[in-house]
């Protein structure tokens, strides 16, 4: 219950003593966006039986009929109308709503996270709400100027190129010396700004000098493979002129391989 109210009330949006870091224009801002969202939003649901007036009335969510005498939700804000009890939930992300504690908004129901998302960006970074003129948005989510930094280093990524790591952003000096897969060919890292290809769980660069048959170096991109134990060769005939003056024989595999574009980055 601790860990939904958590998620479902973050503090941090309603109260300024969560956010040190704010300016005082920002906790102003925070202040007034708090008691807005008190004053025109904020209501708990009742839990009761359905009462003789409403027999028949249909669930505000699923739209099944609740009769008289049935488990029912109330919400004084959105007038006489009833939910099941497994129906009074976040429209947003579908949780039931802890302590029946719920935030209106255009006759639907959210958990306080979700309703103050509809109105102003949430940093990805420190989960607190951006009330600055200026953020940045990367992938789809928001973060506060200063908060856009490297995962590993925390050097700040404004205006310079990155990569998401974990759904985090990762200066590409960063990526490049800790999560970089290295070429099975020339054993160089396959770096952000370098086509890879993958197969079988191993990596190689995509390019001809790399990615080509261990025998006859025919560039393999696009086309059939076999490989055997981490060496790839364009055919059976290959494979089995390589393997006649090798100790072991066995192919692993005949398959082909697939190629990856450089990694994301902005």
């Amino acid at each position: 219950r601790a860990r939904a109210l958590l998620q479902q009330l973050p503090p941090q949006d309603c109260d300024e003593r969560y956010c040190p870091e704010l300016a005082e224009e920002e906790r102003r801002q925070l202040r007034a966006f708090s008691a807005r969202r008190r004053r025109e939003a904020l209501g708990q649901g009742l839990a009761c039986p359905v009462p003789g007036p409403c027999h028949g009335c249909p669930c505000r969510k699923c739209g099944r009929r609740l009769n008289k005498g049935d488990p029912g939700i109330s919400a004084s804000r959105l007038g006489d109308q009833f939910w099941h009890p497994s129906c009074f939930s976040c429209h947003f992300c579908h949780q039931l709503l802890v302590d029946l504690i719920y935030f209106q908004q255009d006759g639907r129901i959210y958990c306080g996270r979700h309703h103050a998302e509809l109105f102003r960006p949430r940093c990805a970074s420190c989960d607190q709400l951006i009330f600055m003129e200026e953020c940045i948005e990367a992938e789809g989510r928001r973060w506060h100027l200063e908060h856009f930094c490297c995962l590993e280093c925390d050097v700040p990524l404004r205006g310079q190129r990155y990569v998401m790591r974990s759904g985090r952003p990762c200066c590409r000096a960063c990526f490049e010396s800790l999560f970089a897969e290295p070429c099975q060919a020339c054993g160089d890292p396959i770096g952000a700004d370098s086509e890879g290809v993958t197969h079988q769980g191993l990596h190689w660069h995509a390019r001809a000098a790399c990615f080509c048959c261990s025998l006859c170096r025919k560039p393999l991109r696009g086309q059939p493979l076999t490989c055997r134990r981490g060496r790839l060769f364009c055919s059976d005939t290959c494979s089995l002129r390589q393997g006649s003056s090798s100790p072991s024989s066995a192919s692993d595999s005949s398959d082909s391989a697939f190629a990856s574009a450089p990694s994301p980055d902005s």
